[in-house]
């Protein structure tokens, strides 16, 4: 598994979110204010310019040693040459990926409610995306919200494990 990162202000991009702005120019501000770890979201483009985008981004985080993971597409994140990828429950399985991405590059792995995560726990996975947590507008796909209690209960279950 790879050494220390910082999860504390993670980053998760979405372009129609960036109100016409340049996607690169908004995570080199938020680099500047403190942005820890970046994740490259794009479900509606193609692969080449996934990577092209992939590419550019990193251009941005990587003097920062800000890590860079791609969401879902293990084959961009090989391409670009980040540093991790982060998958859902629908994407290829987590040893699957930690297979092709080797064990010094960053693996997280969205769960969705407790069992999920209580599997996520026999896993190669360094960290989990919970959620959500409350209600949102911004993702319509999601479960149940977790709530303040379930993000609390999750923490203490996976402190001792991961």
């Amino acid at each position: 598994m790879p050494g220390n990162f910082d999860l504390s202000v993670y980053l998760v991009t979405d372009r129609p979110l960036c109100l016409g702005r340049k996607l690169t120019g908004i995570v080199a501000q938020a680099v500047r204010g403190g942005v820890s770890i970046v994740q490259l979201r794009e479900k509606h483009v193609g692969t080449r310019e996934f990577v092209e985008m992939a590419r550019a981004v990193h251009a941005v985080t990587r003097p920062a040693n800000v890590p860079l993971v791609i969401n879902d597409r293990v084959d961009v994140a090989l391409a670009a040459g980040v540093e991790g990828v982060h998958v859902g429950q629908s994407d290829m399985h987590a040893a699957d990926v930690r297979a092709l991405i080797g064990a010094d590059a960053i693996l997280g792995l969205s769960v969705d409610d407790p069992a999920q995560a209580a599997e996520a726990l026999t896993l190669p996975v360094d960290y989990l995306g919970v959620g959500p947590i409350f209600p949102t507008a911004t993702k319509t796909d999601t479960s149940a919200p977790w709530g303040l209690e379930g993000l609390r209960t999750l923490a203490t279950n996976c402190a001792c494990r991961m």
